[in-house]
C-alpha cells in the first residue's frame, strides 16, 4: 500500500495531484524520485468487475519502442489497488480542438490525420486493433519538450488482438456482438453488432476527421428514452446519411477515404500508405504545406501562455476543464470521467486521500453503461 507519509508507490513514484478519473478507477500525476521525471499513474480496484490495467499494460509492452506510444514502468499492486505507471503527456486533440473553438483548419486536419493513421497503423501491424477511436484518446507530447507536437495514443483497455501472432490466422467473423466503442465515432458495423477488425478503427478515424474539419457530426444530439434506442439512433443516421453529404464543402480526398474503408472486407488488409497519400493531396490542393505548424500553436502565441501550457495543466485524455458531460458511450471502457483539474492548493490533500476518492468514485458509479461521447 502507498505510504501514508510520502505518498509513494511501486517503491520510488511519489503521487501527486489527481487529473482524471473513469470506469478504471483513477489517475494521478506523479514523479519518479530517481530521476525526477513526471508520469502518470493510474489506479484500479484489484476487485473490480472488469480489470483493465493488466492487459494494458501487456499491450503497452507488445507496443514498447513504437513511435507515439507511451513508454510504461511499472504495473503492481499498492493494497486494494492494482497501478500501472506510464509517460505523462500533454493535452489531447479533444482538448486542443476546444482551445482552438472546436473547428481545426484543413493542414492542421491532415497533419493531425496522418500522424493518427500511422499510430493506428501501428497498432494493426503488432495484431492488434484499437476498439475505441476518439479525439480524447490521443495526446500531444508535453509542451516545451521535443515531442511536444508527436501525438499519442493512449488507453488501451479495449484493444483486442485480431489476429495469431505467429500464424497471422485472423478471427472469424461473427455477429450479434456488443457494442464496444465510442457511439459518436463507432464504425457502421459496429453498430449492426458485427466483430471489429482493422476497417473499423479506419472508419472511426475518419468520422473524427469529419469532426475535426465540421465541429461536429449529424448524429450528434439525438434523442431517445433509453441508451439502446440512442445507439439505435446513431447507427441508423450514421447508415442514411451519404459519405458525399458528411464530406460536403471539404477536399474530395476525405470523401475517398472514408469510402475506400467503408469498402473494406472483413479480413482486409488497408493499404495505409494510399491513404496518407489522399490527405497529403488534399493539403496540396488547398495550396497548403506540411510544416508542422499546428492550429493550437497559433493559438498559444496569441495567448502568450494558454491555458494547456500553464504549470498543472497538463491533463489526461477524457479531462477537460469545465467540459459537460453530455455524451454517450456504448462499453464502460475506463473512459475519463470530465471534470476540472483540482485546486493546487488541494493537491496535498488529494493526493493522501487518492485510495479514498478512487473507492467512493468507484462506489458512486453505474456499472453499466458509462455516460461518455454521443
Amino acid at each position: 500500500m502507498a505510504s501514508s507519509s510520502s505518498n509513494v508507490v511501486g517503491v520510488h513514484y511519489r503521487v501527486g495531484k489527481k487529473i482524471g478519473e473513469g470506469s478504471f478507477g483513477v489517475i494521478f500525476e506523479g514523479t519518479n524520485l530517481l530521476n525526477n521525471q513526471q508520469v502518470a499513474i493510474k489506479f484500479e480496484p484489484r476487485k473490480s468487475d472488469a480489470p483493465q490495467l493488466r492487459d494494458e499494460y501487456r499491450t503497452y509492452k507488445i507496443l514498447v519502442g513504437c513511435p507515439g506510444i507511451p513508454n510504461v514502468y511499472y504495473f503492481g499492486q499498492e493494497g486494494l489497488h492494482n497501478i500501472l505507471v506510464i509517460d505523462l503527456l500533454g493535452p489531447s486533440l479533444e482538448d486542443l480542438f476546444d482551445h482552438c473553438s472546436r473547428r481545426f483548419t484543413i493542414k492542421t486536419v491532415v497533419m493531425v490525420a496522418k500522424q493518427m493513421l500511422s499510430r493506428v497503423q501501428t497498432i494493426h501491424e503488432k495484431n492488434l486493433i484499437y476498439r475505441d477511436i476518439k479525439p480524447d484518446n490521443f495526446l500531444i507530447g508535453r509542451p516545451g519538450t521535443k515531442t511536444a507536437n508527436v501525438i499519442h495514443v493512449v488507453d488501451f483497455g479495449m484493444a483486442k488482438q485480431y489476429r495469431d501472432p505467429k500464424t497471422k490466422q485472423h478471427i472469424p467473423y461473427r455477429e450479434r456482438k456488443s457494442l464496444s466503442g465510442t457511439a459518436r465515432y463507432m464504425s457502421i458495423n459496429t453498430h449492426l453488432g458485427r466483430e471489429q477488425s482493422r476497417r473499423d478503427d479506419l472508419e472511426a478515424l475518419g468520422h473524427v476527421f469529419m469532426y475535426f474539419l465540421r465541429g461536429g457530426l449529424p448524429w450528434q444530439g439525438l434523442k431517445a428514452a433509453t441508451n439502446k434506442q440512442k445507439y439505435e439512433k446513431i447507427g441508423e443516421k450514421k447508415q442514411t446519411t451519404l459519405i458525399k453529404e458528411l464530406c460536403d464543402g471539404f477536399p474530395e480526398q476525405f470523401n475517398q477515404y472514408l469510402t475506400y474503408v467503408r469498402n473494406l472486407g472483413f479480413e482486409d488488409t488497408p493499404d495505409y500508405d494510399y491513404l496518407r497519400e489522399l490527405f497529403t493531396q488534399a493539403l496540396k490542393d488547398a495550396g497548403g504545406v506540411e510544416d508542422g505548424e499546428y492550429d493550437w500553436m497559433k493559438v498559444a502565441k496569441q495567448d502568450k501562455k494558454s491555458d494547456w501550457e500553464r504549470p498543472g495543466a497538463l491533463h489526461n485524455p477524457n479531462v477537460r476543464p469545465g467540459a459537460s458531460n453530455l455524451e454517450l458511450h456504448a462499453v464502460d471502457d475506463g473512459a475519463f470521467k470530465r471534470g476540472t483539474t483540482p485546486d493546487p492548493t488541494d493537491q496535498a490533500a488529494q493526493a493522501s486521500n487518492f485510495m479514498r476518492s478512487a473507492s467512493s468514485w468507484l462506489a458512486s458509479r453505474p456499472r453499466s453503461v458509462s455516460s461518455s461521447l454521443i
